[in-house]
C-alpha cells in the first residue's frame, strides 16, 4: 500500500490508498532558479535608499527571497530593509530570522502610495482575476470601491483560473497611480521558478512562466483528491477554495473532489460569512449593489456544487459545511477514503494531487 503525504495545515498527512486504487498523482513542476540567479535577479532592486518589504504571504519563497536580500545587504554593506506583515503573519516572518538587527513589524494599512515599499508574494492563480498577483491582492485590500466593478465584468459566474480576463485590467490599473514596487516569484514545491522585479502593475508579466509550468492535459475524473500544497494556501476556505478551482475542470460531472484543508483561521471571507449566518442571500450574488469580501467565491462554490459533489477534509464544523455549503465533511484522510470505497465501489479508482495551488488542470 503506497504512502502518499500530503500538505495539511503546518503539516503533512497521510493518504493511505491501495496500489490498485490509485489513478495517478499530479504534482507541480518546472526547473528551478539557481541560487546565483535568484541573487542576479534581486540585485536589479536598488537596496542602496530606504526599502521596506511588504510580506503579502508567507511562504518558504517568501523566506528564500528575503534571506537572499539580506545576504546581499552583508556583501555591500548596506543597512537591511525593514519588514511588514500583517498580524496573522507576523509570528511565522519573525520566526525566519535570529538576527536581531532585522526588524519586522506588523503591516496595518499604511499609506501605499510610498516609493520605499516593495510588496513580495508569491504568484498563483485566481477564479476571478484569472491570476492572483500583487495588483489583485492591493485591489482586494485598497480598493473595494474597484471591486465591484471587476465583479460586475466577470465572465459568467464558474471561475476562470489561468486565462486572461478583463477583471486583471482593473487591479493594474487600480496600482498604476502608485509609485510602489513589487517582487513577485513563480515556484513549485522544491523552490524558485522565476522571479520578477518592477511595478506591480507590470510583473505580473511573470504569469506566463506560472502558466507553461503548471497545466496539465489529464481528462476527467469521477474522484480527485486535492491538497493545496502549501499551509498559507489552507489556512481558510475561502484561500484554499482556489485549489479546487484550478482542479474542477478535471472533474467528471456527478464526481467528487476532496479538498485538503485544515482551515485553522475559519472561512476568511465575509460574504461566506454572512451567507452561513443567514444574513446573504444566493439571490444577491448575481448583481450585487455592493460588493462583500469573498463575494466570487461563494458564486462559485454554489455553481461548481451543481456540477460534482465537494468533500473537505478540515477542522471546521459541520454546520457551516455540510448544513450550509452543502459539502461533505471528513474528519481526516481516512474517513474521506472509506467514504470513497465505500460510495463508489472498491475498485475506484482515484487521481491525487498533491500540490493544488500551484496546478491548473485541463
Amino acid at each position: 500500500m503506497p504512502e502518499i503525504w500530503l500538505s495539511y495545515g503546518s503539516t503533512d498527512v497521510v493518504l493511505d490508498v491501495k496500489a490498485e486504487n490509485l489513478e495517478r498523482q499530479i504534482m507541480s513542476g518546472g526547473p528551478n532558479l539557481l541560487d546565483s540567479e535568484i541573487v542576479s535577479k534581486l540585485s536589479l532592486l536598488d537596496l542602496s535608499k530606504p526599502t521596506e518589504l511588504i510580506i503579502t504571504e508567507y511562504s518558504k519563497s517568501v523566506q528564500k527571497i528575503l534571506s537572499t536580500l539580506f545576504e546581499i545587504c552583508n556583501q555591500k554593506s548596506l543597512p537591511k530593509p525593514n519588514i511588514l506583515a500583517d498580524k496573522p503573519n507576523l509570528a511565522s516572518v519573525r520566526n525566519m530570522f535570529s538576527d536581531p538587527s532585522i526588524t519586522v513589524s506588523e503591516f496595518d494599512n499604511v499609506e501605499i502610495s510610498n516609493a520605499n515599499l516593495v510588496f513580495v508574494g508569491e504568484l498563483e492563480f485566481d477564479g476571478l482575476f484569472g491570476y492572483n498577483t500583487i495588483s489583485t491582492k492591493l485591489l482586494r485590500r485598497f480598493g473595494k470601491e474597484k471591486m465591484l466593478e471587476a465583479y460586475e465584468k466577470r465572465e459568467g459566474n464558474i471561475p476562470r483560473p489561468g486565462q486572461e480576463l478583463k477583471t486583471m485590467d482593473i487591479a493594474k490599473s487600480f496600482v498604476d497611480g502608485f509609485d510602489i514596487s513589487a517582487i513577485e516569484t513563480v515556484t513549485n514545491t522544491t523552490g524558485i521558478v522565476d522571479v520578477s522585479i518592477g511595478h506591480p502593475s507590470n510583473t505580473s508579466s511573470i504569469s506566463k512562466s506560472l502558466f507553461s509550468i503548471t497545466v496539465n492535459e489529464i481528462g476527467k475524473h469521477r474522484i480527485l483528491v486535492i491538497s493545496t500544497g502549501k499551509e498559507s494556501s489552507n489556512e481558510t476556505l475561502s484561500r484554499s477554495l482556489s485549489s479546487l478551482w484550478n482542479c474542477a475542470e478535471a472533474i467528471k460531472e456527478e464526481g467528487l473532489g476532496i479538498l485538503l484543508a485544515e482551515c485553522k483561521n475559519g472561512l476568511g471571507s465575509d460574504a461566506i460569512q454572512q451567507y452561513v449566518e443567514g444574513r446573504m442571500s444566493l439571490d444577491r450574488l448575481e448583481n450585487p449593489a455592493k460588493y462583500v469580501d469573498g463575494m466570487e467565491d461563494l458564486l462559485f462554490l454554489t455553481e461548481m456544487t451543481k456540477k460534482f459533489k465537494i468533500g473537505l477534509v478540515s477542522i471546521l464544523p459541520q454546520f457551516y459545511t455540510k448544513d450550509k455549503l452543502a459539502m461533505i465533511p471528513f474528519g481526516g484522510t481516512k474517513e474521506a477514503m472509506d467514504y470513497v470505497l465505500k460510495t463508489f465501489g472498491e475498485r475506484q479508482k482515484v487521481a491525487i494531487v498533491s500540490d493544488g495551488s500551484r496546478v491548473l488542470l485541463r
